[in-house]
């Protein structure tokens, strides 16, 4: 059934243009196999949290099928503020990071972006580089040259050595810590140049460490591109996707009213304030600096379930889908903040499923996941042709309700993929 499906696909993309709709179409949850009774639940478990004063609303989506089995807008966009709806944009955070993959994933289909290459071959400024050891009886920082070059795949699956600094101690993430060159003030080159100058946590290729590496991928986009990464998006998936309210920041002063904002005492990421979607930005994160809605974000997913072809449109080929979401660290190791948790390899841009069991999540082998700092997270699952995204806007609360609503959106299935 699969490869009539495709085929299918195939034939549409020939006989017919693009059409593009704000957002995929809707089904009955019987429909497309899932209880309904079961996703009013999640409705219900979102409620109790908005009651108690967690977060002040939510937009829940799942889809199936390619078809959207439930989509919901519960509480208010803000304390005090309007009713949430369906099209009210959130900033994403780390939910970038996929995206970022997919632009440089388009570059390498295009024979401009080797995966295999060292970084110095497009970023000079990561040529020669050193890995922190310890620091001296006089505070200097102790390092040991690194024993290979980063490479363009050791960024994309977070091997590069680098580090964000967000968590744990070491000389690596004091010094990171110490320069801060992810406060704004530069841009996505810039950056980049700061981060050659400064110590690598680990050597390259060795170990796993969530990091400003998607950051340095935005620089080499840019680099490649000749586009600043925001235009890059634009694009290559933006507009190709229809995702017509998802930037890196809001642009018409009359969607401005749609954007989603925490509670007052909950604005802040570690020490660093959530940032303002009305506001130009100089430095372009491809780690965690786009807004969008669900229903953009969900074009995105459709588009990955789909093995990278979306209402007659092609982003990536099959193959280069595949390739993203297949776990490619191996025997590389997890190290101690290991974000994917048990169960899970990384691929590029997102934590994916190696084996059944050994995790408190439910899936199957090659579903994958991500979300980010305030509260967004999305799942994806190709066996079961269905697909999971919601957001809120909480920074305290952003790991609260991943586990739980997941399990509850897999306990919805009724009919599986067999």
């Amino acid at each position: 059934m699969k490869m009539i499906r495709y085929l299918a696909l195939g034939a549409a993309m020939i006989m017919a243009p693009p059409a593009f709709t704000e957002e995929l179409p809707r089904a009955d949850p019987a429909s497309v196999g899932l209880s309904a009774e079961h996703l009013d639940r999640v409705d219900a478990v979102f409620q109790e949290r908005i009651g108690a004063g967690d977060f002040p609303g939510a937009v829940v989506l799942v889809a199936r099928h390619g078809q959207i089995a439930h989509l919901s807008a519960l509480g208010k966009r803000s304390s005090g503020g309007e009713p949430m709806t369906e099209d009210t944009i959130f900033r994403i955070y780390s939910m970038t990071k996929p995206i970022t993959s997919v632009v440089a994933l388009a570059l390498v289909e295009e024979g401009k972006l080797d995966l295999a290459a060292p970084l110095h071959k497009y970023l000079p400024e990561f040529k020669e580089m050193a890995v922190a050891t310890g620091r001296a009886a006089d505070g200097t920082v102790q390092t040991e040259p690194a024993k290979r070059p980063i490479t363009v795949l050791d960024l994309m699956r977070h091997t590069a050595g680098l580090t964000y600094g967000f968590f744990g101690t070491g000389p690596a993430r004091e010094v990171l810590k110490e320069k801060n060159p992810g406060d704004g003030r530069y841009t996505n080159r810039e950056l980049s140049e700061i981060l050659g100058t400064l110590p690598l946590e680990h050597q390259p290729g060795t170990a796993w460490e969530y990091s400003r590496a998607t950051d340095v991928l935005g620089a080499l986009i840019e680099v490649i591109d000749g586009r600043s990464l925001g235009e890059a998006m634009k694009a290559r998936v933006f507009e190709p996707l229809g995702m017509t309210h998802t930037g890196f920041h809001v642009a018409d002063p009359q969607d401005h009213a749609l954007i989603a904002e925490p509670k007052d005492d909950d604005r802040m990421i570690g020490n660093i304030p959530v940032f303002d979607p009305r506001e130009t930005r100089k430095f372009e994160t491809g780690g965690g600096g786009l807004v969008s809605n669900v229903r953009d974000y969900a074009r995105f997913m459709q588009m990955l379930m789909n093995r990278g072809e979306l209402d007659g449109v092609r982003i990536l080929s099959p193959m280069t889908v595949d390739y993203m979401l297949t776990d490619q660290l191996g025997e590389i190791g997890r190290g101690k903040y290991y974000l994917p948790g048990d169960g899970y390899g990384f691929g590029l841009g997102v934590a994916v499923r190696t084996r059944d069991g050994a995790s408190g999540l439910m899936g199957n082998v090659g579903d994958f996941f991500w979300g980010g700092a305030a509260g967004t997270y999305m799942v994806g699952d190709p066996h079961e042709d269905m697909f999971l995204v919601y957001m809120v806007q909480s920074p305290k609360n952003a790991m609260l309700l991943r586990g739980i609503i997941r399990n509850m959106v897999y306990g919805s299935i009724e009919e599986r993929n067999d």
